[in-house]
């Protein structure tokens, strides 16, 4: 029975994750493009060359994101960038096609970009909440989190990378494309990340999960083993469960959908919140 829940779960993200990244790839082909503005992460800096070259788009796409996607493979699993490929394909066709498409919705700039990057964070969010990912700077910014948490102990926010990686692409946006579309594109940026932020409660910042169990040990396991991670061991006491052990862990966005996958892989019940972390002091 645990199982087939899990076989229905798996399935139900892939195919959220596919209509996120047709949103996606609709809002920059239909919306987005066709009044100046671009992308952020690695697909505005493949509009960028796309526009300079001449090239097609979702091959510029493929170019730019291919690297990040194999870094992602080596150094963050198997099962997150299953999703990413996924993600990322979907995003690739979709470009393709929503380009030739007879549509675009040409009108006032300002109205069409908001609306586009309203789009494009609903369907990134669907994307990020169901742990695909199909922008290589948020792979980037993932990998160097990790590098830095397993060299130093501390957890880290990717906040700071994702807005340095998106400032230089609207910084080469603003040279080697034009003023209007930079600052276009930049309002694109802060309504998506508004959306993003709002479905998924700050995805780049640093998660607290307490898991509360009467058998912690093949978690604690599976903590450690899986992720990486440690975790502190808080003696409780609920008033129907009587003893039992709260673990307190704390992950990053991309980390947590792999935590849930793990906990949802004991028999053994168990109670689980989980709080955003502004930040944290040793």
């Amino acid at each position: 029975m645990k199982k087939h829940h899990k076989i229905l779960h798996d399935l139900h993200s892939y195919v959220l994750i596919i209509i996120g990244a047709l949103l996606a790839s609709f809002s920059v082909a239909c919306i987005l493009l066709p009044n100046d503005a671009i992308d952020y992460g690695t697909a505005g800096i493949a509009i960028i060359i796309s526009k300079m070259t001449g090239l097609g788009l979702s091959l510029c796409v493929l170019c730019v994101v291919l690297p990040f996607l194999i870094c992602g493979i080596i150094y963050l699993g198997k099962v997150f960038c299953l999703k990413a490929v996924i993600g990322s394909v979907v995003y690739m066709v979709g470009l393709d096609y929503f380009e030739r498409m007879p549509f675009s919705l040409n009108t006032e700039h300002f109205l069409a970009v908001a609306f586009g990057g309203a789009l494009l964070g609903a369907g990134l969010s669907l994307i990020l909440k169901f742990g695909g990912c199909i922008d290589g700077s948020e792979i980037l910014a993932n990998v160097i989190v990790k590098k830095l948490s397993d060299k130093t102990g501390r957890n880290y926010s990717m906040n700071v990378i994702l807005i340095i990686f998106n400032a230089l692409v609207y910084t080469a946006a603003f040279i080697l494309i034009d003023k209007s579309a930079a600052l276009l594109s930049l309002l694109v940026y802060i309504v998506a990340t508004a959306i993003i932020d709002h479905f998924t409660d700050h995805f780049e910042a640093i998660k607290q999960v307490r898991i509360i169990t009467k058998n912690p040990e093949e978690m604690i396991r599976g903590i450690r083993d899986d992720l990486g991670k440690t975790c502190t061991i808080v003696d409780s006491y609920g008033a129907i469960a009587g003893e039992n052990k709260t673990l307190i862990c704390y992950v990053n966005y991309f980390e947590l959908q792999k935590l849930r996958d793990l906990i949802n892989r004991f028999e053994e019940p168990s109670f689980t919140t989980i709080s955003t972390i502004d930040e944290i002091i040793r």
